[in-house]
């Protein structure tokens, strides 16, 4: 009788993916989560008797090896590795073919198996190599710590890949497109390398391995990974305002390419990347490993380096903001949110956690932050792991402000409100931000369009007359009060200066005195304008810190107020033909058209991308945009998939750095 053997395995991946919803993700394995049954096809050489032949699949994970028996049931124990083969008919075009289930438990470690099946027959030992597949979490199964209840929040926070990542001021939200690229070439393999390169897995990959079940243990890893600080981490933090030997962070639109460029360089970090860039590529791999993610923004965010709670800012007396002391207030600060049950804390603090892989401070040793629970976060749970002090702090911290003249302070006073003003982040299904502040803090203030201040027999008031946009005068209003029975004579100084969102103000851009006459409790609305000439040289993020003295001449006695404000640009226009009927695999045509609203000429380099859209970025050169003119090029793009997609353009201007961006959304309907 001739000897049992095995012919082939297919690994169905058309069918596993489907059933596992990683259709998309581009991989040299199969691709599964845990939790749940994929499927094998095993072709025999003649008829398999399960009481004389003896099938054991084989799961590898470099070193350690997990072997899979077979059961009779197909509701095998979910707690271990287990297979089954498929009760029913014979097929008579293959009656030596088996219909194979592996089930792997929802604990299951995360990485790249490589899977062997052994047949031991009475004619002796025979195996095959099946291949390899990678094993990621599964927020579908109810018994993976990462499961998430609501389908349209896995569609948001595990498949969608694309997002808006908020910048600017909390009263003028700027909107930034951003790829998160999880579908895209080689981008999921990256994902597990990284895993792979971790300080963790060179030091004990053993121990690595072992605790690869806990999204926990996993986010820590990525945190730390994504930045290179202390070891070969993807990115390189840069906010020198010096990116020659890099590109500069604005530039970047997504993620697949920087994670590209760190494997094509071995590992080497790559330049150069600000929060918002660490947390959109943390946000792509945590998708990638089926970890539910989204990206926050901050608003105000207080980096306050000896964790006192107060923020110490410091004025001259003409109302300049000087770059005194080592706290600061982001204008805004860019973290991640991943979901997750925190059984390592109890009952209460499952759910989302802050994760921050923009360098700051060390955690264990490495500069990674969280998983924090954001629950503990707005409790002020500060013995809980991970930096929950460092979060608390950085959304809840009081603002001392000092007007100082040769050393000695002036004024003081205490903003207990600015700090955290507002968090928000990528409504489900929309590109509305929405506000998540309640959720990290008990109290919720509305800013005032007024900012004021009161001191003694004087007050001030500061007011933006509308929202400043680019090629257009900036107007505001300073209203001045007497608040005594006394004529008073007041002097008003303004100042205007350029700031980064991360750093203090640099240069006076613009500036103003006027001396005042006031009757007793009379008030005078002072009216005020910045030309567009004069702020024309703003760099990419536009943001000014305004600021209004009022001193009353006979008595020296002195009030502030101050405003940080950005300036709104024009934006890149996307235009697609026949919009409502957008096919899977179908070639379309848009239109992307720009118009100069700068009052010098323009020029530079016009990028389209799309996740999904586009296999390669689309590059027009604008060679010379003048004051108002326009420009309008077309370009072709072909979907893979159906679903909502994004298509976003950027204009990066060569004369002073500044990007110009653009985006659509759009849904595509099955081929």
């Amino acid at each position: 009788m001739e000897a049992l053997k095995l012919q082939y395995i297919n690994l169905e991946q058309a069918q596993n993916h489907k059933q596992h919803r990683t259709e998309g993700l581009i991989s040299r394995s199969l691709v599964v989560r845990r939790g749940q049954p994929f499927k094998l096809t095993i072709g025999f050489s003649g008829p398999y008797k399960r009481n004389i032949d003896d099938l054991i699949l084989r799961a590898k994970l470099d070193g350690l090896c997990f072997d899979i028996p077979f059961t009779l049931s197909n509701k095998p124990p979910k707690s271990q590795w287990t297979a089954y083969f498929q009760q029913g008919m014979v097929d008579p075009i293959h009656p030596y073919e088996a219909t194979v289930w592996v089930v792997s438990p929802a604990t299951a470690l995360v990485g790249v198996y490589q899977l062997q099946l052994l047949l031991r027959s009475s004619s002796g030992p025979h195996s095959c190599r099946v291949g390899p597949f990678t094993l990621l979490c599964n927020p579908w199964c109810p018994a993976d710590s990462v499961w998430l209840p609501d389908e349209s929040m896995r569609e948001e926070y595990v498949k969608n890949d694309f997002g808006l990542l908020y910048q600017g001021t909390a009263k003028n939200i700027i909107f930034r497109p951003w790829g998160f690229d999880q579908y895209e070439r080689g981008v999921l393999d990256i994902c597990m390398m990284l895993l792979q390169v971790s300080n963790e897995h060179k030091k004990d990959w053993k121990r690595d391995y072992a605790k690869r079940s806990d999204p926990v243990y996993i986010s820590r890893v990525v945190s730390a990974m994504i930045n290179c600080n202390d070891d070969c981490g993807v990115l390189q933090g840069n906010w020198s305002e010096d990116y020659n030997a890099g590109v500069h962070p604005s530039a970047w639109t997504g993620s697949g390419d920087i994670l590209r460029q760190w494997v094509q360089s071995h590992f080497k970090p790559v330049k150069y990347g600000q929060c918002w860039v660490f947390a959109g590529v943390m946000c792509t791999v945590m998708r990638a490993l089926g970890i539910p993610s989204r990206v926050v923004t901050g608003f105000n965010s207080a980096h306050d380096t000896n964790g006192n709670l107060v923020i110490e800012e410091y004025y001259s007396e003409a109302g300049e903001k000087l770059p005194q002391g080592r706290d600061s207030i982001w204008n805004f600060h860019v973290w991640v949110e991943c979901w997750m049950k925190r059984g390592d804390l109890g009952a209460g603090f499952d759910g989302w956690q802050v994760l921050d892989p923009t360098p700051q401070e060390r955690s264990g040793g490495a500069y990674r932050c969280g998983p924090a629970p954001v629950r503990a976060v707005r409790e002020r749970r500060i013995s809980m792991p991970y930096d929950i002090p460092f979060i608390y702090a950085e959304v809840n911290a009081d603002v001392c402000v000092f007007m100082v003249c040769q050393g000695k302070v002036l004024t003081s006073t205490v903003d207990t409100e600015r700090v955290g003003t507002l968090i928000c982040t990528k409504s489900l299904g929309s590109n509305r931000p929405q506000d998540i502040t309640s959720t990290y803090k008990h109290c919720k203030f509305i800013r005032p369009s007024v900012r004021s201040s009161t001191a003694g027999g004087l007050s001030v008031g500061l007011h933006l007359c509308k929202v400043p946009v680019i090629g257009e005068n900036i107007t505001f209003s300073v209203t001045v009060t007497n608040k005594e029975n006394i004529r008073k004579s007041v002097r008003e100084l303004v100042n205007a200066q350029e700031k980064s969102y991360n750093f203090s103000p640099s240069h006076t851009l613009w500036e103003a005195q006027n001396l005042i006459q006031l009757a007793p409790h009379e008030s005078k609305i002072l009216k005020h304008q910045i030309s567009s000439s004069q702020y024309a040289a703003l760099r990419d993020n536009h943001l000014v810190n305004l600021a209004v003295v009022l001193m009353d001449v006979a008595s020296q006695e002195r009030v502030l107020a101050s405003e940080e404000f950005n300036i709104t640009s024009p934006i890149i226009k996307i235009r697609i033909e026949n919009e409502d009927a957008i096919v899977a695999c179908n070639c379309q045509v848009a239109m992307v058209k720009f118009t100069n609203p700068f009052s010098v000429a323009v020029n530079g380099v016009l990028t389209v991308a799309g996740a999904g859209l586009l296999e390669d970025k689309a590059l027009f050169r604008v060679v010379l945009l003048k004051p108002g003119e326009t420009v309008e090029n077309a370009f072709k793009f072909t979907p893979k998939l159906a679903g909502v997609k994004m298509l976003h353009a950027n204009l990066t201007m060569n004369n002073n750095g500044a990007v110009i961006r653009g985006f659509k959304t759009i849904t595509v309907l099955p081929g």
